[in-house]
This record gives structure tokens, C-alpha cells and sequence, in this order.
């Protein structure tokens, strides 16, 4: 089945996310994050201190050590849990998908033909360039790639939808995923993946977050954290020996304890962003997972969240993706039942649905009944790309339909005259954003079809929020630039790229890119493949060729073109995220210092009593006070680290604006808040 959402605090999730707290106390977890493994050696060190004080070495009083070694090691413990939670909820998806998978006998073909020898064999068996049979009834074994028939296929298993959809050979809908159930018909198939490499086994892998690295922006994050934490660490290394020096100095005061020092340490450092970053980043990627889009990496969601352009197809995306007859216009001294009476015999074998849409617009408009075929007595021409154009030859009738140049050609070698005002009338509508259909019979024009995109509902205020967050949208499309201005313009997209080729599609990204810009687009056909490879952010079809998902670095297993605009909101929600708690963490210092200086200096220093504006009622619970605060904000920031930042579609500058007002000044006030409710608490217990 397809990844659900699940609750933020899932009970089994809970319990597994506490015991591994505990068990990612290791000294070879912690150290791979720099700024949490200072505060790993720190509660080592109180844990020390405490030892000592207990057996008549006491530096400090003994309960006070054991109290802030008790909050340094639960400050770890609450760092280690939001990411056990985030991990834990990956796993429990996992889990859910493994249900989906199945162990089955597959029909392995000695060559790739119906009719070939067939060895039974285990789908754990096959390899890659294997030819498998698959009937009714029969799951797909393995991830791989049709070459021969066409089916419906439920894909449940991998999408959640148990609508059936249809998979064919030679087109960009040819891909099959193992697992899946064919409801009717049959294919032949080539094993495009091993078992265990398998797209099902790749979305098990990358839920865990077995193969999560840490992202380029991740990394630059993390050193400038671990920048951060050097510089305060080389400070508080100091204070001992200031303190000693200022009390020698004048002859009065206390030198202050290591136990003071290691607590300011622990406090000034990013320790809250710190630990919430790896919790972040997998969160990012489990909505990801949520809206059915793999990633191959946590850098394609990354670059979602940057990129400032989108390539969007016309056809499928903008529009509907079948275009509609709406009108015949005839030419002159013809009339329209006549023109529509050819348009419906030269289409009565097309089974496309604009075929199909003439037949019905000449039979509800003007009352035509669809002929008997074998009855007519006619032969009918299957449209080509070389001709352009198809029809019906019937008894003393020759009809023609196609585009207005191939009908011309036509026209021309039959020795007739394509006519001026045909012409105007095909202008007319390519104008007007239609796509027109010349219909002849013999060597004289009948009139137009006129064929007409629908495009999306919403979508064009969709095009405009995304213009408010600075993205500008491209439509590339085959059509003609009349055709395509005009569509562009109904759906209000920034730009068009007309009579697009899969060369023109890649230098257009590559233009893009040399101006500075971050592209994205999707894709489903091998013809998609060099552009898909050559945007920063590439959203491959999962019905779409093997070709075409080798080259995106983000797969949409619902196969909607229009989840591309889901992914840019989903990466920018990482970033804001991560952005909203690095200004939290390092605005909440501020409050620190006023806790934790006045107290440890004032008995030398006492004009420092004047920072003392929470009041805090004594020493050693401010400092107490500030640990406390350092720690239980970790636990409270957890779900808005996995469920994240809530993303609206408005500008940069306005994001950094709201950034800035929301969590840098929230990370001013809410920490003077707190620490002093934490020693209002403290003295109402009577620690003092």
C-alpha cells in the first residue's frame, strides 16, 4: 500500500523512539554530531564531577553537580528522541510497505515471444534483461519494462489508489513495477532491476532513512554550528582562569566551578538546533514520502525548496491532456451538416479520444448516427507522423484529415487549390489557442475542426501563487506558437516554449541555468531523459520509461505531472524549517546570558547584578533554571521539527521578514518566559 501520514505521537512509535533514545547514547552515534557530543563530553564530566564531590572533593555542592548532570544527560536523551521519532516513523512506514511485497513464481520466456519456451522460477531469480510473461491474475514480479501487449494494472500496492490504469508497449506509459496486479490482458516484459534493487525495495530503503546523508546545505549548517560551539568552548575555557584573576584581584568574590562553566557552555552552544537537525532532515523526507514521491536523495528535496523556475508540459499538466472538437467551420459554399459528415466518417476508426470527440460533436450537434463500418464499405487511413494526417476512402469518396500543412500537400497533389480563406479560418483558431483539423475530400477543402485544449481548473491561480514566491513557470509544448501563446495565456504561465523538441527542451535549461537559475521540470519519455538529467530538479513519471526515471532524482508514483508544484512547497518547508529553528536556537541564547552571568560573577563583579532582570531568586537556580530550559525546549520544538514550519505562498523577502519576527523574536522572549517560571518552580519546591 502507499505511505500514509501517521499520528505525530503514534503510542508503539513512542516506546521504540524512547528505548532508542537511550541506545543512541553511544559514544560512536554521538560523535557524528559535532555540537551534541560537546554536550555528550559535558555530561561526562558532571557525571565526574559529581563522583568526586560525593567522595569529600567537592568543587561545588554535591546535589547541584547531580542536578545538572541529570538535565546535560536528558538534554541528550530529548535530542536523541526527536530523532529516534522521526527514524521510528520512517521504520513503521516501512513496515507497512513490506506487506506489499510478495514472493512469486514468474513465467521466465526463453526469448521475448508468446510462443517461446516458459521456465517457472522464483522472482528472487530473475535479472536484469530476463523476458517475463505476465497474465490476468498474475502479479508483476519484479520492476521492468513492456515490449510486448498492453494491459490494466491495479498499483495499489505501490500508489494506494485501486483504480485500475492502463500499461502499454511502445509508448511513455510502458513501465511496470513489481508487485503490482494485472487485472486483464497479458504483456511481455524485460526485468529492468535485481531482485532486492527493485523501486519497492529503494522506497523501503530510503523511509527507514538507511541511506539519508547529510545534505549539502546539512553540512554547511552543521560546520557553522560546530564553528559556533569552538568559539564558545575556547571562551568558557576561560572563565576559570578570569575568575581566579578577577577574585585575587579584588580580594573578594568566589572563583567560579567547573560545573558553572560546563553548564554556561552547554547553554550558550547551538544545542537546540543541534538537536533537531538530523530530525529535520528526515521529517523532510518522510513528507516526501507522504505526498508518494521517492527521492533519491535529501538533496533533490533540497534543491526543490531553491528552485525559482518551473518547466511544466502543456498537455496533461496545464490541460486536461485530450483535446475536444468543439466546432466545424466550413469553407465557402460549403455547408456545416456536409463538413460534418465527412469529419465523422474520416474519424469513425480513430480511437483517440479527439477522434472519438468528432463522431460525438457531428452526432449531438447535427444529429449524424455513427455508420456501421463494415456496412460503408470502407478503408480507412491510420494517421502517421511522416503523413500527419488520416481518413477514409469509401466507395466514389476519397476524405482526408489532418493539419492544415499535410492537408495542403495533400491538396496540392491532387491538383486542387488550398483555399485563402481556409487559411484565415486555421489562423483564426490557432489564434484563439484550438488546435485545427482541415478536412478535404478529393482535392476540394471542406472546412476546420476546430480541437480545443481544456485547461485545468485552478490552475491558473496556482501559477500565480507561485509567482508570489518568485518562481516563474515555462510551458513547453509541440504545439504551433499560436496554438501555445494562447494557451499561455488563458493559463496565465511567465513564458512558452512552442514546437518543442527534446533538443530545444535541454537547451533551454541549460540557457536558464547559465543566467543564474535553479530549473525544475518533469518528465515521462526516453525523449524526456537528457532535460530530466540536465534540471537541477527532475520529477519522473513512475508509469514513464526506465530511461526517464534513471534521469529525474525525484520519482512521483502517482504519475501527476502536477505534483511538481507539491514537491517545490514540500522542499521549501524543509528549508523554512530549518531556517525557523537555527534562528530560534541562536535568539534563545540571548536570555542565557542573563541567567547564567549575573550568577556566576556577581559575587565578584556585583555591578553584574544589575542583568539580573528576571529576578531569578538565587544563583545557583538561575543556572539551574537556564539547564532546565536548555533541555525541555528540545522536547517542545519535536513536532514542529516533523511535522514542520506551516509554508504559505508568498516571497522570499517576506518569508525572512516572518522568519525573523516569528522565531528570532519568539527566540528572544519565550526563553526569559520560561527560565523564570523553571525558577519560580524551583524556589516554590525549595531549591535555593
Amino acid at each position: 500500500m502507499a505511505v500514509k501520514s501517521r499520528s505525530l505521537w503514534d503510542k508503539k512509535i513512542f516506546r521504540i523512539a524512547l528505548r532508542d533514545a537511550f541506545l543512541k547514547l553511544s559514544p560512536l552515534n554521538q560523535i557524528r554530531n559535532p555540537v551534541m557530543f560537546t554536550v555528550y563530553i559535558a555530561s561526562l564530566m558532571t557525571s565526574w564531577l559529581f563522583l568526586r564531590a560525593i567522595t569529600g572533593r567537592a568543587e561545588a555542592p554535591p546535589d547541584f553537580i547531580l542536578l545538572i548532570s541529570l538535565w546535560l544527560w536528558f538534554t541528550l536523551l530529548f535530542a536523541n528522541f526527536a530523532e529516534a521519532m522521526a527514524e521510528g516513523r520512517g521504520k513503521a512506514q516501512a513496515q507497512e510497505l513490506r506487506k506489499s511485497r510478495h514472493e512469486v513464481t514468474a513465467k521466465k520466456l526463453s526469448k521475448p515471444s508468446r510462443d517461446a519456451k516458459i521456465t517457472k522460477v522464483m522472482s528472487e531469480e530473475l535479472r536484469i534483461g530476463d523476458f517475463v510473461l505476465v497474465e490476468a491474475g498474475d502479479i508483476i514480479p519484479c520492476d521492468g519494462e513492456i515490449i510486448e501487449g498492453i494491459v490494466s494494472v491495479n498499483e495499489s500496492a505501490v500508489t494506494g489508489e485501486s483504480a485500475p490504469v492502463i500499461r502499454e508497449s511502445g509508448g511513455d506509459r510502458s513501465a511496470v513495477t513489481g508487485g503490482t496486479l494485472v487485472i486483464s490482458d497479458w504483456l511481455i516484459m524485460r526485468i529492468t532491476a535485481d531482485p532486492g534493487h527493485t523501486f519497492l525495495d529503494k522506497m523501503i530503503s530510503l523511509v527507514e532513512g538507511a541511506k539519508r546523508q547529510k545534505t549539502p546545505n546539512e553540512l554547511a549548517l552543521t560546520i557553522l554550528l560546530s564553528g559556533l560551539t569552538i568559539v564558545f568552548l575556547l571562551v568558557c575555557s576561560t572563565m576559570v582562569a578570569f575568575s581566579f584573576y578577577s577574585v585575587s584581584a579584588n580580594g573578594s568574590g568566589q572563583v567560579i566551578s567547573l560545573t558553572v562553566v560546563i553548564a554556561l557552555f552547554v547553554c550558550l552552544a547551538p544545542t537546540t538546533i543541534g538537536g533537531l537537525l538530523s530530525a529535520i532532515g528526515i521529517a523532510g523526507m518522510d513528507r516526501m514520502i507522504q505526498a508518494n514521491v521517492i527521492a533519491q536523495s535529501g538533496r533533490a528535496v533540497e534543491a526543490a525548496g531553491d528552485i525559482d523556475t518551473l518547466i511544466l508540459d502543456k498537455t496533461g499538466t496545464i490541460t486536461l491532456g485530450n483535446r475536444q472538437a468543439t466546432e466545424f467551420v466550413p469553407a465557402e459554399n460549403i455547408t456545416v451538416e456536409a463538413l460534418a459528415d465527412a469529419a465523422q466518417l474520416s474519424s469513425l476508426a480513430d480511437e483517440t479520444p479527439e477522434g472519438r470527440s468528432i463522431v460525438i460533436l457531428a452526432k449531438e450537434k447535427y444529429g449524424l448516427r455513427g455508420r456501421n463500418i463494415s456496412s460503408i464499405g470502407a478503408t480507412f487511413i491510420p494517421f502517421t507522423a511522416q503523413t500527419r494526417m488520416s481518413g477514409a476512402n469509401l466507395p466514389g469518396r476519397q476524405i482526408r484529415k489532418g493539419a492544415a500543412e499535410a492537408i495542403e500537400s495533400y491538396i496540392n497533389e491532387q491538383g486542387g487549390t488550398f483555399p485563402l480563406y481556409v487559411k484565415s479560418i486555421v489562423d483564426s483558431i490557432a489564434s484563439r489557442g484550438g488546435t485545427p483539423l482541415v478536412v478535404a475530400e478529393g482535392n476540394k477543402v471542406l472546412g476546420v475542426i476546430c480541437l480545443k485544449d481544456i485547461v485545468k481548473g485552478g490552475i491558473a491561480e496556482r501559477f500565480s501563487e507561485l509567482r508570489k514566491m518568485g518562481i516563474r513557470t515555462i510551458m513547453v509544448t509541440g504545439d504551433n506558437p499560436k496554438t501555445a501563446a494562447a494557451i499561455a495565456a488563458e493559463a496565465r504561465v511567465d513564458d512558452f516554449l512552442a514546437n518543442a523538441t527534446p533538443e530545444n527542451k535541454l537547451v533551454l535549461i541549460r540557457r536558464l541555468q547559465s543566467e543564474g537559475r535553479l530549473v525544475a521540470m518533469t518528465g515521462d519519455g526516453t525523449n524526456d531523459a537528457p532535460a530530466l538529467a540536465q534540471a537541477d530538479v527532475a520529477v519522473a513519471m513512475n508509469t514513464g520509461t526506465q530511461a526517464a526515471k534513471e534521469a529525474g532524482n525525484l520519482v512521483d508514483l502517482d504519475s501527476n505531472p502536477t505534483k511538481l508544484i507539491e514537491v517545490v512547497e514540500i522542499g521549501k518547508q524543509l528549508l523554512m524549517t530549518r531556517g525557523a529553528l537555527t534562528t530560534f536556537s541562536i535568539a534563545n541564547d540571548i536570555a542565557k546570558y542573563f541567567a547564567i552571568l549575573p550568577a556566576a560573577f556577581a559575587s565578584t563583579y556585583p555591578s553584574l547584578n544589575a542583568l539580573n532582570i528576571m529576578h531569578l531568586s538565587t544563583e545557583r537556580n538561575a543556572i539551574l533554571s537556564a539547564v532546565i530550559f536548555n533541555a525541555l525546549i528540545i522536547v517542545f520544538l519535536i513536532p514542529l521539527a516533523l511535522k514542520g514550519v506551516k509554508y504559505h505562498r508568498v516571497s522570499a523577502s517576506k518569508l525572512l521578514r516572518n522568519n525573523v519576527l516569528i522565531y528570532g523574536f519568539g527566540g528572544l522572549v519565550i526563553p526569559f518566559l520560561g527560565i523564570k517560571l523553571i525558577d519560580l518552580v524551583l524556589f516554590s519546591i525549595g531549591l535555593n
